[in-house]
């Protein structure tokens, strides 16, 4: 954890789609329960969204997708970390995700897929929950 151990997520919006109360109550919430929440704004590439997670040194990524491209937009994501050497860099998605995508979403690397009306406190605690274990693993990986 970067920031005197405060966790950081950037909340992203790729694509076209113009619509961001979903991603701007996440971040807001995320910011309320004590993460340092980085939010790039609308109409974000891909590229654009790897850049800023690795310049800004976070352990999460959040997408915002409504569109429809949330498959194509998460896989350019995810083969940009990749690409970068930064597989750490933990991937959730949000938003109208038809539940037959999830399995293939999780599949290509993403941690997890909350749909629309998940508890602000839900996601918190997953990604909290995941790093702890995260760096239970890396702790123990060293003593060894």
């Amino acid at each position: 954890m970067s920031q005197g151990g405060k966790i950081r997520v950037l909340i992203a919006k790729p694509g076209l789609d113009g619509h961001e109360r979903g991603a701007r109550v996440v971040a807001y919430g995320l910011r309320d329960a004590g993460f340092e929440v980085i939010y790039t704004g609308l109409r974000q590439t891909p590229e654009q969204i790897v850049t800023a997670a690795i310049q800004e040194d976070v352990q999460v990524i959040g997408l915002s997708i409504l569109s429809g491209a949330h498959l194509l937009l998460t896989r350019k994501v995810i083969d940009g970390l990749r690409a970068r050497d930064a597989r750490d860099i933990m991937v959730l998605v949000g938003g109208i995700i038809p539940e037959a995508d999830i399995p293939g979403m999780l599949e290509m690397g993403v941690a997890r897929v909350f749909t629309a009306g998940t508890p602000i406190g839900d996601i918190a605690a997953f990604i909290t929950e995941q790093l702890r274990d995260a760096g239970e693993t890396l702790q123990a990986e060293q003593t060894e």
